[in-house]
């Protein structure tokens, strides 16, 4: 699947939005992906996560025995990218503020791939990495839908992107003067009580 391919997806579901957002990281950007308008439909949903799971099996990391994704935006390309790959799928969800795997065992040393929706610091991803390898997994790749980074982030393993999606994103106090003259939103779900 190339890269317009992808984006035209999220384009026909009205998943790419302009405006002025804060994004999960604190950075601001005039366009925002919502993926949740993608994973509305099942249909766009495998067609994208089929493609993610073919490119996963190319990138020839061996055996995997997990798919896990953090909570919440992760559980849904992670589980439709697990199903065509035909191994389980998990997720972390945070307690306390950090990731932790509350409803699943996982083995010692069992190969791990984290599926993510959207990379865009590689924040989440590290999170998730660093809460799997400490319960003693061997994580072998962080794949997403979309790099918004594209190539950038730094997830602590290899990343491995359906598409690159690079979209300018700013400090709060360096915003660009078209943009601080539009009202910031906040769609993610980061940080939400």
């Amino acid at each position: 699947m190339t890269r317009d391919e992808v984006l035209q997806q999220f384009r026909e579901a009205g998943a790419i939005m302009e405006g002025h957002f804060i994004l999960s990281s604190g950075l601001r950007s005039p366009t925002f992906l919502q993926k949740a308008r993608v994973f509305m439909y099942p249909d766009r949903t495998e067609i994208l996560c089929k493609a993610l799971a073919e490119k996963i099996k190319a990138s020839d990391l061996g055996h995997i025995d997990y798919i896990i994704s953090p909570a919440m935006g992760g559980i849904i390309p992670g589980y439709e990218t697990a199903r065509h790959m035909g191994i389980p799928a998990m997720w972390v969800e945070r307690e306390g503020g950090e990731f932790r795997l509350r409803r699943f065992e996982l083995p010692k040393g069992a190969r791990v791939i984290v599926v993510e929706d959207i990379v865009s610091t590689g924040l989440s991803s590290r999170e998730t990495v660093t809460s799997l390898e400490g319960l003693g997994a061997n994580v072998l790749a962080v794949a997403c839908l979309i790099d918004r980074s594209a190539g950038e982030a730094d997830a602590g393993v290899p990343i491995i992107a359906l598409a690159d999606y690079k979209v300018p994103a700013y400090e709060a106090d360096k915003l660009p003067p078209e943009l601080a003259a539009i009202p910031p939103v906040k769609p993610g779900s980061r940080g939400l009580a």
